[in-house]
């Protein structure tokens, strides 16, 4: 169970007391879901209240919370990977400590993955927010999203969310792409599943949501869809906008050419002549960003021995790599 907490002293202790209602039970044997253990991971992301005293109190006195404290405030994607790095099971679970999610509903989603579902997300049913602030903002966020990447989970923003620890780990988390870990997670082939969760009004601290972060979700949008499109191949996106323009540009040549020989009017006061050197210009230029970004991509890949493939599953591969080395 990984949460990230910043500057939430009055909810931390009924979050610890919810949390140990909802998962305690499923330790016990027969259960179903069954748990054979569980660790709550509580990450202090840059608190300045008395957050980290609430949260080493309950460390003390709970052996499964852990507590990982950064050293400033980073935002909530980094607060995630880090959890999820400092995290040891073979679930990953994850909510808000601000107590709007509910714990009660871990029990669900997690017959969800004992179904063969890879990761399970929380859509929040009533939602207890504010209308334009809140609600409107996110409402036109979503459906964006779905339409830009093909992604049909509708709450993107349910932060309640159950997933196989592999995938998890897989995620590439950085900059505020916490908002799209469902996209995310499509791109890595698993299989998905969208519930409804309970929603609370938040009845302690304050919301760190603004109007801002909906704007900066268009240019992460740009960032998510060019991951799962040309990550391996950015070529491919820069090298047709180069040709697009560069085909622009000899049409507006040719144009240039024919009224010249049909009107007689000069080509040097003619905008097309301008208007197809500009095109060929930026095609160039296109076509030179896309080779920087192969070399980029490669370099990306290569130096740091990442993979541009995920695996499911291996059977006898041990023994043929034994083999080979014999």
């Amino acid at each position: 169970m990984i949460i990230p907490v910043k500057e939430e002293q009055d909810n931390l202790r009924p979050l610890h007391e919810r949390l140990t209602a909802a998962l305690e039970p499923l330790t016990r044997p027969g259960a179903s879901p069954s748990l054979a253990d569980y660790e709550i991971v509580l990450v202090d992301d840059g608190s300045r209240d008395r957050s980290m005293e609430v949260l080493r109190d309950l460390a003390a006195a709970d052996s499964r919370v852990k507590v990982v404290r950064l050293r400033r405030n980073y935002g909530q994607t980094p607060a995630l990977k880090a959890g999820i790095d400092h995290a040891t099971g073979d679930l990953i679970a994850t909510m808000d400590g601000d107590l709007q999610n509910d714990p009660a509903d871990l029990p669900v989603m997690l017959r969800q993955i004992d179904e063969g579902h890879d990761a399970v997300f929380g859509e929040r049913a009533k939602r207890q927010d504010d209308l334009f602030l809140r609600k409107v903002p996110s409402l036109l966020a979503n459906g964006l999203i779905r339409r830009v990447t093909g992604c049909a989970i509708r709450d993107m923003g349910c932060t309640i969310r159950v997933m196989r620890a592999d995938i998890a780990r897989e995620l590439p988390l950085y900059g505020e792409l916490h908002r799209f870990i469902p996209v995310l997670v499509q791109m890595t082939g698993a299989r998905m599943v969208q519930i409804p969760a309970r929603h609370h009004a938040r009845v302690a601290g304050v919301t760190k949501y603004n109007l801002t972060r909906t704007f900066r979700v268009v240019l992460d949008l740009i960032t998510v869809q060019f991951l799962h499109t040309y990550l391996a191949r950015p070529m491919h996106a820069m090298g047709m906008f180069g040709l697009a323009c560069m085909g622009l540009g000899f049409c507006s040549l040719a144009a240039t050419v024919i009224m010249k020989w049909t009107t007689g009017l000069w080509m040097t006061g003619n905008p097309f002549l301008l208007l197809s050197a500009l095109f060929v210009l930026i095609g160039t230029q296109s076509i030179g960003l896309g080779l920087l970004g192969e070399v980029l991509s490669r370099t990306y890949f290569e130096s740091q021995g990442k993979r541009s493939y995920a695996v499911s599953e291996a059977i006898n591969i041990e023994q043929v790599a034994s083999r080979r080395a014999a």
